[in-house]
């Protein structure tokens, strides 16, 4: 009998606020194999606010997703059926596959799981790209250092949850700045972070900053952008350093926001300032990877999970990250 594979497809461009309606659910056969291929059946997808720049059709650092194309995401699954000459059936992968529940590829770009040494489902987070990317992100942008402050906007999702960890293995001071007084618990009981600000219900963001951070804001590790991020410039210390990892509450403006100017601050404090992608350490993953991983074993560092059921369902997983409804890492569970 034929395989039948449900994907979701990218329906249209929203201007403003992303919504369920801009995806469409669509079924299809699975065609027989190649030489050279391999089929994968997803167990775990991936959604990142980094897609919602994916559905604009303008030029970037990738190809945006064409109307009525597989919505990109990572997956993690299971090798189904093989042609290949070194990816076997029952190996376990992680890769760029898309919203769909059965993936053929080539091998290119995917890495072999394996299931013995932690979830597979850490592979699309604390062990994959968000992993590395609060990793190379707080170590090489932020160049953080034992002693130094280290601020990180967005600080309960699945990136700025491990930079604040691994902050606090350097020996730093680590403030969160999240949305929500239960993610603020999780972040300053379960992760030791040594203060955190919710920035909806503060009444002046800066100057309860200000009182964290007596010293000065020697790392802020930015996921935000736009008021939060005006507030934490004014407060680096002498030669701070800034990471530009995302600015998730820009990515549903329909016009670009009006703010502060406030670069001359890099001025006064010397400080630098630098966009990166986890792309850009591809040749290094192996080393975040090893690291990563005894911090994990060892307990060093904690991670949580929020769960949606079925690949009908992951456009409404999507549109929770920009409602701040996820704490810990989105996940959409497609089969086990």
């Amino acid at each position: 009998m034929a395989l039948l594979n449900r994907k979701i497809v990218l329906a249209s461009r929203p201007p403003g606020m992303v919504s369920e309606s801009d995806f469409r659910l669509l079924e299809e056969e699975v065609r027989a194999l190649q030489d050279g291929e391999i089929l994968v059946r997803a167990l775990y997808l991936s959604v990142d606010p980094y897609m919602r720049g994916r559905m604009r059709d303008v030029k970037s650092y990738a190809d945006p997703v064409g109307i009525d194309e597989v919505m990109v995401g990572e997956i993690v699954g299971r090798i189904e059926q093989s042609r290949h000459p070194t990816l076997q059936t029952g190996d376990m992968v992680a890769g760029h596959l898309g919203w769909q529940e059965y993936a053929i590829s080539r091998g290119k770009g995917l890495r072999k799981i394996d299931p013995s040494s932690a979830p597979v489902s850490s592979a699309l987070h604390v062990l994959g790209m968000p992993g590395a990317t609060a990793y190379f992100g707080l170590l090489d942008v932020c160049r953080a250092q034992e002693g130094d402050t280290v601020v990180v906007s967005g600080a309960a999702g699945a990136v700025g949850s491990i930079v604040g960890q691994i902050g606090k293995i350097l020996g730093c001071r680590v403030v969160g700045i999240a949305g929500d007084d239960d993610k603020l618990e999780w972040l300053t009981g379960d992760l030791g972070f040594d203060g955190g600000i919710n920035y909806k219900t503060s009444g002046n963001l800066a100057r309860e900053l200000d009182k964290l951070c007596p010293d000065g804001v020697n790392c802020f590790f930015d996921n935000v952008g736009g008021p939060v991020s005006d507030a934490v410039i004014p407060l680096l210390a002498q030669n701070a350093h800034i990471a530009i990892c995302g600015q998730i509450s820009q990515y549903n403006a329909e016009k670009p926001e009006l703010g502060p100017r406030l670069l001359w601050h890099l001025i006064v404090k010397r400080a630098t300032i630098r966009g990166f992608l986890v792309f850009d350490y591809f040749d290094r993953f192996g080393e975040a990877m090893k690291r990563l991983s005894e911090w994990v074993i060892s307990g060093k560092i904690k991670y949580r999970e929020n769960i949606i059921e079925g690949i009908e369902n992951a456009p409404r997983a999507f549109v929770g990250l920009f409602k701040g409804e996820n704490t810990g890492k989105q996940l959409v569970h497609i089969a086990d």
